[in-house]
């Protein structure tokens, strides 16, 4: 049986076109989310579950948004989980990402650090909202 360890929740925005963030690097990836998760008497077999939504508006063009999950605080920390959804011409309203991604058997330090990056491949993308990244830890 399991043992719940700890769930935290980042909250950067709670409603649809609440904020208006562009993205203006390529390809860079920008922090829209993270969380601290404390191990404190965890056992064998840690896991880490995490989820989350950003929403955007894209140009109109073919573009590509990148979700990246990191164990760390860097954007070149270990990658966790990393999706790609690309969108086409058609699209006119807002696009919202959801995701969902595990990390089995991380280390067991006293706290377990994850950062949620988004980017894209086209400029004039702008994250509007909502956003959010929440995530839990159990063990055996």
């Amino acid at each position: 049986m399991s043992t719940f360890l700890d769930a935290r929740t980042s909250q950067n925005a709670s409603l649809a076109n609440s904020i208006a963030i562009p993205i203006l690097f390529l390809n860079t990836p920008q922090l829209f989310g993270q969380i601290g998760l404390q191990t404190a008497g965890a056992g064998a077999n840690p896991r880490v579950q995490f989820k989350g939504t950003v929403s955007v508006q894209l140009p109109l063009a073919l573009v590509g948004i990148t979700i990246t999950v990191v164990r760390g605080t860097l954007s070149t920390d270990p990658v966790i989980y990393s999706a790609t959804s690309t969108f086409d011409l058609s699209v006119l309203a807002p696009q919202v990402i959801t995701f969902s991604g595990d990390d089995f058997n991380p280390p067991i330090l006293p706290q377990l650090t994850y950062t949620a990056f988004v980017s894209s491949n086209l400029l004039g993308t702008i994250r509007v909202g909502p956003e959010n990244f929440d995530g839990f830890v159990v063990s055996d």
